[in-house]
């Protein structure tokens, strides 16, 4: 299997192929942050190879009750959750629209083998939706927003959605995995254990090398 690993940045990066260790099949590509990045330079980096898979990796903020800071969350789904449009009632995404589609799909059968991988290997890891925004979650309303607009939302991050759709695109499964470094909400800096989640994506990059 030849993997392409993607993180937004260099520390991310670093973490996931410590983990993943010198193995010949992942390669690794940086994707920027946000969607226009990640989509552009996903599509990029997934055109100079065939790839049987893309490995979306990083530290995400994680919604309360769902995903506590320092755990795993393994996308069930990739949803871009504010591609839509505001109404006066509400939210309507892409599909109620008609403009098209705010959601892709991951590999199944991966994502359920890496989680139980995860969680056989004693680490704190669940499946879940895995949200994309343009704009990172500051208040509580948005984050009770958002858990309402997408049932069972684990986890929200920056650039899942774009690289999803560039692999989409050039027909190559996704798994996306995310460790927790704060909580959806208010934000609050002093609060975040970016050390820990980085800590945490090497080691889920140890377990998932024997998953791959």
């Amino acid at each position: 299997m030849r993997v392409l690993v993607m993180t937004a940045v260099a520390p991310e990066q670093d973490a996931i192929r410590r983990g993943l260790g010198d193995d010949p099949r992942f390669e690794y590509a940086l994707a920027g942050v946000g969607l226009a990045a990640s989509a552009v330079n996903g599509a990029l980096a997934l055109s100079k190879a065939p790839y049987d898979l893309l490995l979306i990796a990083g530290i995400a903020g994680g919604f309360e009750g769902r995903a506590e800071v320092g755990s795993i969350v393994v996308a069930s789904e990739i949803v871009a959750a504010d591609l839509g449009s505001e109404l006066l009632d509400g939210f309507s995404s892409l599909e109620e629209l008609g403009f098209g589609a705010s959601r892709v799909p991951v590999a199944e059968e991966l994502a359920r083998r890496a989680t139980a991988a995860l969680q056989a290997a004693g680490l704190p890891a669940q499946a879940g939706p895995v949200l994309t925004v343009a704009t990172a979650t500051g208040t509580a309303a948005t984050a009770a927003a958002l858990a309402a607009r997408v049932p069972g939302a684990a986890a929200e991050a920056m650039e899942g959605f774009g690289l999803a759709t560039a692999a989409q695109r050039l027909g190559v499964p996704v798994l996306e995995v995310r460790t927790i470094s704060n909580r959806v909400g208010p934000r609050d800096r002093d609060a975040w254990r970016i050390g820990d989640a980085l800590q945490a994506l090497e080691a889920a990059g140890s377990v998932l090398s024997e998953v791959l």
